[in-house]
């Protein structure tokens, strides 16, 4: 009896070993799978995070090319926007600006953005790209170094025509080395005011802010353009004259450049592919939305839709979504872009008619007043529903519940980086016109500064650029005379249509004849000339004015003068040719039954030298040796 208890005592035990052996196993077992899973999704993990790193390190470098493209979109506006005998001029200052830009930045320039962190005033100067290569950040060299040569090349347009290429490449320089680096380093390179909780994911602040106050400042101590303003004997200015651009077809595809390149500017920073996704959405939604209000505004305002301010509302869409790209949503974007929309054409207005600053292309009203406006809306329209917002690590704006602390967050930010700005760029401007100088001569300037500066006679060798429309005069019942072909015309209709003013002076044999046209019959009077047998001629382009009434236009909200019309004067000598053939086939193909389709002037010419020949006479007007 004992042993049978012993026995089954002891098979009790064997069996509870062996059931805690089983399940030990089984779960050392499940264990080993656990940890495996786990082991393998923390490999797979890795994985991803290595690649997703890589993948947006890239794309981080094809951000920074979109941005670098962005310098000819700033060209092509500002040479668009400009006269054309100051095109060259700007597409120096757009090279130059990237390119001294360059050499500065390796100097001092990035090593004061993101270098070691000083008590959150400067980074640590040094020279890392020349003594330690390997391991030097070359990424983000060229992505910050992009973004600088952006800041500076925003002073170029405002200051357009006027200013000394001498004295740009300085303060270009100046902007590259210091100026910028100190206030990025304050924003995103570990200073002060990103301590603080500023924010400014791609520049509203730290470069359209900085660039478009430079461009004020700059703009106001050069002076305005000669004929810009007009002004009575106290120096009150009266009117302001506008200068359309010579070019909307290259200001239009730098707007677009533009556009394109934005999508790097503002999204090249971007850390996951939500993030990148909303960044494209409201860097889209904003300018579209900026572009629509403004063609409905200046429709309203001006009873027509203003291109060229359309085009710049583009842009200011573009600044003012900058800086709050990335936490804000679709009704934010729309928002922000409507308010962008009505400011440029209001900075314009403002700039032109309060402040009496001649601002060529608008980088006041585009980058400054939008910069600013930008700055602040990420202190209204942050929301958590972004999905930047939690990499962003800010309070939410004032519309979406987070109360004022960002948005006052947002005001210290622009005021401190307004306040360097206005301070160091106006010490340098004061500095560069007290030694050599800011503007050119008034006769540099009146020639253009593509002849003067660079010796360049046209950035359009071979190409006339003129308005051949004919439009900018009234046609009208007082100005229609019935008839419009010249051999049906009497000779009272082709007389009034195209006077002819003739000296009375005794006949000499040499006549000088004196053409002005409309632009539009300028290759037929040239053409007809050549037929004719008149070889020599001196061609102008003049601006000038009869009895007729000139159209009341505006561009840019300013009118256009209208009591002076684009034309051609044609200077010909003749002798051998009969004056009054030259008369009538001028009179036949300017001839279009209006008044003002033009006027002829004949003079008596008492003598002719030829220079190099020294005949005299009628001889010295013959082509044949």
């Amino acid at each position: 009896m004992i042993r049978q208890g012993l026995k089954k005592a002891k098979q009790r035990r064997f069996a509870a070993s062996y059931l805690i052996l089983y399940i030990e196993a089984k779960r050392r077992c499940f264990a080993f799978f656990i940890t495996k899973k786990e082991e393998d999704k923390s490999m797979t993990e890795e994985i991803m995070e290595v690649l997703n790193g890589q993948v947006f390190g890239v794309w981080f470098l094809i951000g920074a090319a979109l941005v670098f493209w962005m310098q000819a979109g700033f060209a092509m506006v500002e040479a668009g926007f400009t006269r054309a005998k100051n095109t060259g001029n700007i597409i120096m200052k757009n090279l130059m600006d990237f390119c001294i830009g360059t050499c500065t930045f390796i100097l001092i320039g990035f090593s004061l953005l993101l270098g070691e962190d000083m008590v959150g005033l400067i980074g640590k100067p040094g020279f890392d790209i020349f003594t330690d290569y390997a391991n030097f950040d070359w990424s983000n060299f060229v992505f910050n170094l992009v973004f600088c040569a952006t800041t500076a090349t925003i002073v170029s347009g405002a200051m357009a025509e006027r200013t000394k290429f001498l004295s740009y490449c300085i303060y270009s320089g100046v902007i590259s080395a210091v100026v910028y680096p100190i206030e990025a380093h304050w924003i995103w390179g570990g200073g002060w005011l990103a301590q603080m909780g500023f924010h400014d994911f791609a520049g509203s602040a730290a470069i359209h802010t900085v660039g478009g106050l430079t461009a004020f400042i700059g703009a106001a101590m050069v002076g305005p353009r000669i004929g810009k303003f007009s002004k009575d004997k106290n120096g009150t200015v009266t009117k302001v004259h506008a200068f359309p651009g010579h070019n909307l077809v290259i200001g239009a595809l730098g707007c677009f450049i533009l556009w394109f390149g934005w999508y790097g500017f503002n999204g090249a920073a971007a850390k996951t592919g939500p993030q990148l996704a909303s960044i494209f959405m409201t860097t889209t939604i904003a300018p579209a939305v900026a572009t629509v209000v403004c063609m409905i505004f200046t429709w309203l305002r001006y009873g027509k839709p203003d291109v060229s301010m359309c085009l710049n509302a583009s842009l200011a869409g573009l600044v003012a979504i900058t800086a709050p790209c990335d936490v804000t949503d679709c009704v934010g974007a729309a928002i922000i872009g409507a308010v962008a929309g009505l400011l440029v054409v209001f900075g314009v207005w403002f700039v032109d008619n309060v402040l009496h600053v001649d601002d060529p292309v608008g980088a006041v009203a585009v980058h400054m007043f939008n910069g600013i406006w930008g700055t602040i809306a990420v202190g209204l329209f942050a929301t958590s529903s972004a999905p930047g917002f939690e990499l962003a690590g800010i309070k939410e704006g004032l519309f979406y519940g987070g109360g004022f602390k960002q948005l006052g967050l947002q005001f210290v930010g622009m005021f401190i980086t307004a306040a360097w700005t206005i301070v160091t760029i106006t010490i340098v401007f004061i500095v560069l016109k007290k030694t050599i100088g800011l503007r050119v001569s008034e006769e540099e300037e009146i020639t253009g500064l593509d002849a003067t500066e660079h010796g360049l006679p046209s950035a359009y060798a071979g190409f006339a650029i003129m308005d051949i429309s004919g439009s900018t005069m009234d046609v009208n019942e007082n100005t229609d005379l019935g008839v419009a072909d010249y051999e049906s015309a009497s000779e009272t209709l082709r007389n009034v249509a195209v006077p002819v003013a003739a000296m009375p002076h005794e006949p000499t044999g040499i006549y000088k004849v004196v053409i002005i046209s409309k632009l539009s019959r300028y290759d037929k009077l040239k053409k007809a000339m050549n037929e004719l047998g008149v070889t020599g001629m001196t061609c102008t382009q003049v601006m000038g004015c009869g009895v007729q009434k000139g159209s009341g236009d505006r561009y840019r909200g300013a009118e256009l003068d209208a009591t002076l019309l684009p034309k051609m004067k044609v200077e010909v000598v003749v002798s051998k040719i009969p004056v009054e053939d030259v008369i009538e086939s001028a009179k036949k193909v300017l001839y279009t039954g209006h008044i003002g389709d033009g006027k002829i002037f004949v003079y008596n010419v008492e003598q002719v030298v030829k220079v190099r020949t020294g005949e005299a006479g009628t001889a010295a007007l013959q082509d044949v040796e």
